[in-house]
């Protein structure tokens, strides 16, 4: 028998917007520009999950498209991203990360009743389910389905960034336990390293990722404080500016 592949004339592939943690040329210094403005016009040294995303579509041109799932925020092309961000003293030597996928309620999705102690595979496998069907109602859609993360330092001096496509998980892979605190644990059954956590009490869902080897490591220079008083002269502004529509009493 001839099991030869045969040769096919004409094949399209779908191109992603660019390669796996293969980040455009400009892409470090955009972000690191947004950062440094956020450190000199606020002080504060933290941002919120929504502004990351910004930020990530603006580095890379794309369009920021908050949705209720979380995994497609952001769209260039044929490709969505979801976007997390979490914090770490020292953000280039993290091995793991624990990202926060949403809240996964069996009661709203399969009518049933998660009982800590009890049925511990039987639960795991629903609670996957619920985020296999969210990633597949938006590969229906995309092709190309990431997740881009930040580890930000506690200053926002220091930052690291990759990205992993975002896929199914075969709950065949997979089993669980209830801990003392009536979460349950998902372990993969290969290396019985933890992967999953699924709170009882609040449904919320976290997922357990490796950093991968390649990724980009962004340091910037702290700014001085641009006093709120300097802001609002450059802009002109004076009191004419507010108006009081009510007063109480």
């Amino acid at each position: 028998m001839d099991k030869r592949t045969p040769k096919l004339r004409t094949v399209y592939k779908s191109i992603p917007s660019f390669p796996l943690n293969k980040f455009p040329k400009d892409f470090p210094f955009t972000v690191g520009e947004q950062l440094i403005y956020i450190l000199a016009t606020r002080g504060e040294t933290d941002i919120e999950g929504k502004e990351w995303e910004q930020i990530f579509a603006n580095s890379i041109g794309a369009e920021w498209k908050p949705s209720n799932v979380g995994l497609d925020d952001i769209v260039l092309g044929n490709t969505a991203w979801g976007a997390k961000s979490v914090k770490h003293k020292n953000p280039a030597k993290q091995k793991t990360v624990r990202l926060i996928s949403g809240r996964n309620d069996l009661q709203y999705s399969f009518q049933y009743t998660a009982k800590p102690g009890i049925n511990a595979d039987e639960t795991g496998e629903l609670v996957l389910n619920i985020y296999n069907e969210r990633v597949s109602k938006i590969r229906e859609t995309f092709k190309h389905l990431r997740t881009v993360v930040l580890i930000r330092s506690f200053d926002l001096t220091e930052s690291m960034i990759f990205e992993f496509d975002t896929i199914r998980y075969d709950p065949e892979l997979y089993y669980w336990k209830w801990n003392s605190r009536k979460n349950l644990m998902g372990f993969d059954k290969k290396d019985n390293k933890h992967k999953f956590t699924w709170q009882s009490g609040g449904t919320q869902f976290t997922i357990i990722e490796q950093v991968p080897g390649e990724q980009l490591i962004i340091t910037v220079r702290k700014p001085r404080l641009i006093e709120k008083q300097y802001i609002l002269s450059k802009i002109g502004f004076d009191s004419s500016w507010i108006s009081v529509i009510k007063k109480n009493g």
